[in-house]
């Protein structure tokens, strides 16, 4: 039997509390009692809250939110929730292979599912490692349902001989030092995991930290959130007090929808400007607009964040770490500063119920060395900028980590001061990169310019973090550290190399970077925002006959089926296909017997 007419309180009433439907009622009931809940409990009318779970031992990085999920279960518990917890594919960055970029999609399926099809009414978020937010909040997207963010905050400071040794950023300054022969692989290995202290995502202001910011930038976590380290009492207390929350949320209906608009991805962007926040940002927001129905333009990041000043000392782009960082404020004192300056839009709505006005009020900067004022920043103008020419339609530079040696280098030549000019040499992924760097027949000299393809969605497969490239050894070693790099890939958001990433469409779809060669000469005009290689069309057209450059093959089901769907990183590196299902909630599945 089913009665149209029955319309509970909740969705999961449909699953434990109708009498319309006993048959069924039933069934559900009873499996779901057997480790220990009544069915008082069942019927009770009290929301069921999903906990996403997203720590494991393969997801290190993650593994807090198994003690974290207690006392998020302890909030429900109080505000009157009965709490259902269950796990979310596994995404970690520094583990996965070839890429974590190749699972955000699947684990944004897998919760979509999830969300959809069991007796949810809400449900928190646990994310952390980089692609577990972006995967957890486009599922909320899609689904609709009262959705709030606490993720399990970043390690502790990292040292290493007295001088702070961030996550990330200790890999690529020691590689540099490995190469130059200064350090033996022992010391190298000593001093990238001295950067790993404790609990925690990264301690840098790389993708992990950086989403987790925006994610309350975008007013999807309660004010505070984005940046307690993971030992910190406050991250247990935070976890409780998010508990409580999503209860609120539910008996409120307050869905994503009504706090990811257009404004709030707005000041998602400022945010990440004033953070320096990492380049994946662009990608991961994107896909997150797309799935909620916002129009989030590629040009949005120049057009909105671009003359947005740089005010978090924070490595990459700065010096201290992100338990300093807390310390400081984090990124509160970051946004209130913002909203004082009319930076941020302050009458977006957010989890607490509240405006994000109201939500920064009375905070403040703590320690101005590590969160400089506005008006006296560690850069001006520290936003994305967007290039476009005949190399792709569009890429992205970070501009706040332009060092002024690179600016000195490549971007002062006399009457071309924010061109860079040179002669590319062109590697096939990483691996092609890796054998020969140190090749000498590359010519590579101090003027060169790096560029990597086949490192998208489709050529990887997932897009991966390979375009900040190292030069030879022997350049190194006469103390040439950097080169431009140019990829159709990422990078990592630890990394402080301003490299133009994120190139669509993909060399493997036939973007522009398929028909360079090495010894092309190639022109960035930062000026112009354009980035072209001195190559005729008719020369182009021949080369588009040899076809795009191969690729691996798909080793996996998974990664044959994401190749088939997936879109150009300029568009989130979404799956198409999906963009079109929104608000899945509405309609509700239909009974399983």
């Amino acid at each position: 039997m089913s009665d149209k007419n029955f319309k509970p309180k909740y969705r999961s009433q449909q699953w434990f509390d109708n009498p319309s439907n006993p048959g069924m009622t039933a069934l559900y009931l009873e499996r779901s009692m057997n480790f220990g809940l009544t069915p008082e409990e069942l019927r009770s009318g009290k929301p069921i809250i999903g906990i996403a779970q997203t720590g494991s031992d393969i997801s290190p990085c993650n593994r807090v939110h198994i003690k974290l999920a207690e006392r998020v279960r302890e909030g429900i518990r109080t505000a009157g929730g009965i709490a259902f917890e269950f796990p979310v594919h596994p995404i970690q960055e520094t583990l996965k292979r070839p890429t974590a970029a190749v699972d955000r999609n699947l684990a944004y399926l897998g919760l979509v599912e999830i969300l959809h099809g069991y007796p949810l009414d809400g449900v928190v978020l646990m994310t952390g490692c980089d692609k577990t937010t972006p995967a957890c909040l486009m599922a909320a997207s899609t689904v609709d349902l009262p959705a709030i963010v606490l993720n399990g905050g970043p390690m502790l400071d990292g040292w290493h001989n007295g001088k702070l040794a961030g996550s990330g950023t200790a890999v690529w300054d020691s590689r540099v030092e490995l190469a130059a022969g200064r350090i033996d692989y022992e010391q190298f290995i000593d001093i990238v995991t001295s950067s790993a202290p404790s609990d925690g995502h990264c301690n840098t202001m790389g993708t992990a930290s950086t989403m987790n910011s925006l994610a309350e930038a975008l007013g999807m976590s309660l004010t505070g959130n984005a940046n307690i380290p993971a030992p910190y009492r406050e991250r247990g207390q935070m976890a409780y007090k998010t508990g409580l929350r999503i209860v609120d949320m539910v008996k409120d209906d307050l869905t994503p929808s009504a706090i990811m608009t257009r404004e709030a991805f707005e000041n998602a962007i400022v945010v990440n400007s004033a953070i320096g926040g990492s380049t994946n940002a662009q990608v991961h927001i994107t896909a997150i607009a797309r799935h909620i129905g916002v129009e989030l333009e590629t040009d949005a990041w120049q057009q909105v964040g671009y003359d947005i000043p740089l005010m978090a000392n924070i490595q990459p782009a700065g010096e201290f770490l992100c338990e300093s960082y807390h310390r400081a404020g984090g990124t509160s004192a970051v946004m209130s500063e913002l909203l004082d300056n009319d930076k941020i839009h302050g009458n977006v709505m957010t989890v607490t119920g509240k405006k994000m006005s109201e939500n920064l009020k009375g905070i403040k900067i703590k320690d101005e060395k590590v969160i400089t004022p506005f008006k006296n920043p560690m850069k001006q103008k520290a936003g994305f900028i967007v290039l476009k020419g005949n190399l792709f339609e569009s890429a992205i530079m970070k501009t706040s980590v332009i060092s002024k040696s690179f600016k000195d280098k490549f971007l002062s030549n006399p009457g071309k001061e924010g061109v860079l000019e040179g002669k590319v040499i062109v590697f096939e992924g990483s691996e092609d990169y890796h054998d020969r760097l140190n090749d000498k027949s590359l010519d590579m000299n101090e003027n060169s310019i790096l560029v990597i393809r086949g490192a998208g969605p489709v050529g990887w497969p997932g897009s991966a973090e390979v375009v900040n490239m190292q030069p030879s050894d022997d350049l190194i070693k006469k103390g040439i550290t950097e080169l431009p790099c140019i990829g159709d890939g990422r990078q990592s958001g630890t990394s402080g190399s301003p490299s133009i990433l994120n190139a669509s469409p993909e060399s493997a779809t036939g973007g522009g970077l398929a028909w360079l060669r090495t010894g092309d000469t190639v022109v960035i005009d930062l000026n112009k925002y354009t980035a072209d290689m001195l190559v005729s069309p008719e020369e182009i057209e021949v080369r588009k006959k040899v076809g795009v450059p191969t690729y691996p093959a798909s080793q996996t089901p998974w990664q044959e089926i994401q190749r088939n769907y997936v879109g150009e990183l300029a568009n989130g590196g979404v799956l198409e296909n999906a963009v079109k299902y929104q608000k899945v909630k509405k309609d509700l599945p239909r009974d399983n017997h």
